[in-house]
Parts: C-alpha cells; structure tokens; sequence
C-alpha cells in the first residue's frame, strides 16, 4: 500500500503541521514516510503545501506530480492542485473557503464544513483535524491513536494542552464525513447531498 497526498492552503491555517502529523503518525506505526513542505515567503498568509507519501515499501522519490488525494483549505489551492489528482482519488476541501466546486466527475468529491464546526469547538484553528479526521474515517491509513500521539511530537509542549480538542476534532470530522457532506462519487455517478 502507498498512499499520496498533498495537503494545501494559506499559511497559518495548519497545512504543514497537518502533513508533518500524518507523517510522524506514519513512522509511529513503521512505515516509510515523506513529508516535503513547500510556502511562499511569507509563511502566515502565503500559500502553503505539503506533499506525503506513507508506504509499507520504501519510497523511491518525495517528488511526484500526481496525487490520490487533495485535502485543500483555499480556493486558489483547489484550483491549483485539482487536475494534478489522479483518477479515482479524492479531493476532501474545506466548504466555506471554496467558491467554485471541484468539477471533476472522474474522482470522489468530499465538502466539509471544518470552518463551522470548529467554531462549535470553541477552536478554529482545529480546522484541518476535523478535515484530516474525514480523510481518515473513509481512508484508515493510519489509526487515529497515532496521529494524537504524533501530535505530541509535532505541537511544542506548551500546546499540548490542545490535544483533547485535536482529538475531538478527529472525531467530529468522521462522523460529519458519514453524514453531512456532499459526496460525489466518481465510481457510480450518484450525488448524495444530505445537507
């Protein structure tokens, strides 16, 4: 199993440490990783993205091109990064963010309302783990109990007060992947809107 990602956004809304979570997650449980970043020169509002990769097999090269998923957090991500999804992938993006929908028929399409429901959180800045806790329900790559005790590695200390809303968001974000978003499957062609 080899898995591809790129997690993309503005600077600040937790891009990077949202791939650097997957890829400690990864190691915890043995298996080859890479987490390459990449943002502009003004970190904190620039535009921001990370590609990982976690295999059971070692990994000949963090550069690739194509990916099986797109967690995206902006629009100007969205439309930077949606061709480069290969067929069959998926795309998990951030609803209130998004002006223009994701268009493409030959992929599963997941809209999350992150924004909101981190507020109900009291947290906004939970956002990508309600979104990486969606990935995760529908794609079990890694155990949820990895990625909390990867988030120790990757928040400093003094935030590790944070990890129980971390961990709520994760759990928020499978069950609204289950039931609040739209989902267009690519594989039978059916729109299932429950919202």
């Amino acid at each position: 199993m080899k898995t591809e990602l790129i997690i993309a956004g503005f600077g600040g809304q937790g891009v990077l440490s949202l791939g650097m979570t997957l890829a400690y997650a990864g190691m915890l449980e043995g298996k080859e990783v890479t987490w390459m970043p990449s943002y502009g020169p003004e970190m904190r509002g620039g535009t921001a993205y990370c590609v990982v990769i976690i295999s059971h097999k070692r990994i000949s090269s963090p550069i690739i091109s194509r990916f099986d998923t797109l967690i995206v957090l902006n629009q100007p991500s969205l439309d930077k990064f949606e061709k480069d999804v290969k067929t069959g992938g998926s795309i998990f993006y951030e609803e209130n963010n998004i002006i223009n929908s994701p268009t493409r028929d030959d992929i599963s399409i997941h809209s999350i309302p992150a924004v909101e429901e981190a507020v109900q959180l009291k947290n906004v800045k939970i956002m990508n783990m309600i979104l990486l806790g969606s990935y995760l329900e529908l794609n079990p790559i890694l155990d949820v109990d990895s990625i909390i005790k990867a988030l120790k590695k990757v928040l400093p200390k003094q935030r590790h007060n944070l990890i129980p809303v971390n961990e709520q968001a994760l759990i928020r974000g499978a069950e609204m992947v289950k039931g609040y978003s739209n989902q267009y499957k690519y594989s039978d062609i059916t729109v299932d809107s429950l919202i």
